[in-house]
């Protein structure tokens, strides 16, 4: 059983992260600073989004209603979308931020984080499932996963930067929802066909899809429009829906 392949492939898409937190290193100018926020957080939102809609939602339905036919499948799809919506509502009360001033900020950032590593454990055992299986498949999916990766990065690295001025933590934060992805190869090693069905990791991805979709909606929309910079919202709206077309149609 040669497991390095796909277990490398999982870590090197996963820790791809790290590379979105490296944006918090460029130098900007004061006035500038307002327009990266409201840039990265529309990126965010449209890369969250997009991959929902055209990845997690069609794909994990499909398996569903097909195991469980048309009725008992979209109950279950309906379910799982719900439990993701009604889990960051919850979340989004319980976390509290690092100061008064920016509080929301801080919010956003760990809220991504939780959300994020919640997308990359099935991401993670996808991805080695696939390039157990076919390698050069895994490596196309990998590719496609760093490709929404690295935006999902800035989204938590830039929110917790610039409300604590700690680079260190917005790196840590970004790395832990990174490692995510490794953990899920590891439980596919753990467990590969034995538990892990197409059908499983559908729910997960569809409740992880509603906690994407509603964070998107809820936090980061809202926060991006407080900057009152609308052209750098619909700049990054329009980067990460292009992104999203470049993974969903040529990866």
């Amino acid at each position: 059983m040669n497991i390095l392949g796909p277990f490398l492939v999982s870590t090197i898409a996963g820790l791809s992260t790290v590379l979105g937190s490296l944006v918090i290193f460029f130098h900007w100018k004061k006035e500038n600073i307002n327009k990266f926020i409201t840039f990265s957080l529309s990126l965010s939102l449209a890369i969250m989004i997009g991959v929902s809609i055209t990845e997690l939602i069609p794909e994990s339905t499909f398996f569903i209603i097909t195991d469980y036919r048309l009725a008992k499948g979209i109950f279950i799809c309906c379910l799982s979308f719900l439990v993701g919506i009604v889990l960051i509502y919850w979340l989004n009360q319980k976390i509290n931020g690092k100061s008064l001033l920016q509080k929301d900020l801080y919010k956003l950032g760990i809220l991504s984080m939780l959300a994020l590593m919640l997308h990359n454990l099935p991401e993670g055992i996808a991805t080695f499932m696939s390039a157990y299986q076919d390698m050069n498949l895994g490596i196309k999916l990998g590719v496609a996963i760093m490709l929404h990766n690295i935006p999902e990065g800035i989204s938590i690295a830039v929110p917790i930067y610039y409300a604590t001025k700690n680079k260190k933590n917005a790196i840590l934060k970004t790395f832990i929802s990174g490692l995510a992805e490794p953990l899920g190869a590891f439980l596919a090693f753990l467990f590969l066909s034995k538990y892990i069905t197409n059908t499983l990791i559908s729910i997960v991805l569809l409740f992880v899809a509603g906690i994407m979709i509603t964070l998107s909606i809820q936090k980061l929309f809202p926060e991006a429009l407080k900057y009152k910079e609308n052209k750098f919202i619909w700049i990054g709206l329009g980067v990460g829906v292009g992104l999203t077309i470049i993974n969903h149609f040529i990866l």
